[in-house]
């Protein structure tokens, strides 16, 4: 969609003057107050711009960045910064990537290879980081893992044959098994649409790539085929059809390979996530209800495939976070000065609370100033143990960045996992900071379709779709979620304790929610047309983080 003529923007950015030579940058700033006159941007972005779109300017660029780049170029250039580590708990890092094996922080307390605990830390040969997950790839979802615990229990019975004090758990079990119905369905049909749609689309492409000549063709291209026969013609139309659904430069090979990884998806799911005979935990050997019991794990943060399967979003988010900065390779960091600690705690499935609860324990434990948490769940059976883990990250100063969500609902009426409030109460720390996820396109469509949202319970928004970025084995690919809206803050945060190391976390967190652009249009929420609110109600905040205005209020508070 094009941007939209009528929005309005408030935003607070600013004129500077660097002064001094090293150490932090001294800023003097004029505020611009109202920018109702910025040109719009009416046309598609190019490649270059779509790649690094989360770094631009809205009023340089007029693209909805993060001002990244201006930030650098502005107030950066030529100032040195602390070192800061940034814990990333994900389903593992691919720390041998041409962009990242740079930028991996490295235990200085311990002797690699040698099998013991050097540092006390409970974790023996921790070079890189840890692996929660040990051996294990595959999981159910919490809710089929409730399933699974509480049917023995209350299979058959109803809510008046139930102890009063167990009826809270019925109820779990009750509203667990609702939705395993529900999405099994689901699952169900979607893989078998997938197939149907994937099959059709080989057999077309096949032969339209044939009349052509060549693999790669366009949709201008496509319609100027010669079709004799009602088959020729049937794939015409059909391929037609589907490159409406395709983005700006892509290709039939492009949506084929989509349709593959989303019947994988599915299958998976069906053989996994939603399996109740699957048992994914019993290769790791511990006991996920005792949270005494931490004698597991592995030191392999790349996982245990040799080819490096099932660490692709790790991996992208620490390339959003700290991939090498202007080393002519794929892409660029938000973060320059960052040390990426590799924690492996998020399996393909739900997570489990008291892996996370360690992860986070591990990481300040072990120097992170910033954790990134790019996952979530709907359900959870020991919410209070990562509860915990993020008011000791509190007391220990470490800032948390977490991931809205992707389902396009409001957190408000439904709590995601992990959070930072019991039962909608207060807050329990002023230490995490819950990120949803933006669209390039500047207008109604400005919040992501698929991004949760939230007055009370989502904190700020960042860029999330189509984001260029590192993946396993020397690759990047475009991915999209609040997953990536997330580690682009993170990125932020991190660069603020780099060259304000004296400021606190919670001093950190109100200066990303703070420091943003707003803007009081209406927002099409959860990709509904009839839903939609103003941007500056669907968050905390109201606003988007910008680095440039971060780094500006930083300096002021600093003082």
């Amino acid at each position: 969609m094009k941007f939209s003529t009528n929005t309005i923007f408030s935003v607070v950015t600013s004129s500077l003057i660097l002064v001094g030579c090293g150490g932090a940058p001294t800023i003097v700033s004029t505020p611009i107050e109202n920018i109702d006159t910025v040109p719009l941007k009416h046309d598609q972005l190019t490649e270059k711009q779509l790649k690094n779109w989360n770094s631009y300017d809205l009023v340089t660029d007029t693209i909805p960045g993060m001002s990244v780049l201006k930030a650098y170029d502005e107030l950066l250039k030529g100032k040195k910064g602390q070192t800061v580590v940034v814990g990333v708990i994900d389903s593992g890092v691919d720390i041998e990537h041409e962009d990242l094996k740079g930028v991996v922080w490295k235990n200085p307390n311990e002797i690699a290879g040698n099998g013991k605990d050097d540092d006390n830390n409970g974790y023996v040969d921790d070079i890189y980081g840890w692996n929660f997950l040990g051996d294990s790839n595959d999981e159910n979802l919490e809710y089929v893992r409730i399933i699974k615990k509480l049917k023995p229990k209350y299979e058959g019975k109803n809510l008046s044959s139930v102890a009063d004090n167990e009826k809270e758990e019925y109820q779990q079990y009750i509203e667990a098994k609702a939705e395993f119905e529900k999405e099994y369905q689901e699952a169900s049909q979607n893989k078998m649409q997938y197939e149907q749609i994937l099959q059709q689309s080989k057999i077309s492409h096949k032969a339209i790539a044939a009349a052509i000549g060549k693999e790669d063709y366009s949709s201008e291209e496509l319609l100027k085929v010669e079709a004799k026969t009602p088959e020729m013609q049937q794939h015409v139309a059909f391929l037609s059809q589907m490159f409406g659904f395709l983005d700006p430069g892509d290709t039939i090979p492009d949506f084929i390979e989509n349709l593959t990884e989303g019947v994988e998806h599915f299958t998976n799911q069906l053989n996994y996530n939603l399996n109740p005979e699957f048992d994914g935990r019993s290769v790791v050997g511990d006991d996920v209800d005792n949270f005494d019991d931490r004698d597991y794990g592995n030191n392999k943060v790349m996982g245990p495939n040799a080819d490096k399967k099932g660490i692709k979003h790790g991996t992208h988010v620490a390339g959003i976070i700290a991939a090498e900065r202007n080393n002519g390779k794929g892409m660029n960091g938000v973060a320059k000065n960052v040390e990426i600690m590799a924690i492996r705690a998020v399996p393909d499935g739900d997570e489990y609370d008291k892996d996370i609860a360690l992860a986070i324990r591990y990481a300040v434990d072990n120097g992170a100033k910033v954790i990134n948490t790019s996952f979530g769940k709907y359900y959870s059976t020991h919410p209070e143990w990562v509860w915990d883990a993020i008011k000791y990250a509190a007391s220990k100063d470490v800032l948390i960045v977490n991931a809205a969500g992707n389902e396009g609902i409001d957190l408000d009426e439904k709590p995601v996992y992990p959070n930072d409030q019991v039962a909608n109460s207060e807050e329990i720390a002023d230490n995490f900071i819950t990120i949803g996820a933006l669209n390039y396109e500047y207008g109604s469509n400005l919040v992501a379709n698929f991004s949760n949202y939230g007055k009370n319970n989502v904190d700020a928004f960042a860029p999330g779709v189509k984001i260029w970025a590192t993946t396993p084995n020397n690759k990047y690919e475009y991915l999209q979620g609040t997953s990536m809206a997330a580690p682009a803050v993170a990125g932020v945060a991190a660069l603020i304790r780099s060259y304000y190391p004296k400021l606190k976390a919670a001093q950190v967190k109100n200066i990303l929610m703070d420091s943003g652009l707003n803007t009081t249009t209406s927002v099409i929420l959860g990709g509904e047309q009839t839903n939609s609110k103003p941007f500056s109600d669907i968050s905390k905040s109201g606003k988007m983080v910008n680095l440039y205005n971060a780094l500006i209020l930083a300096d002021k508070m600093s003082k």
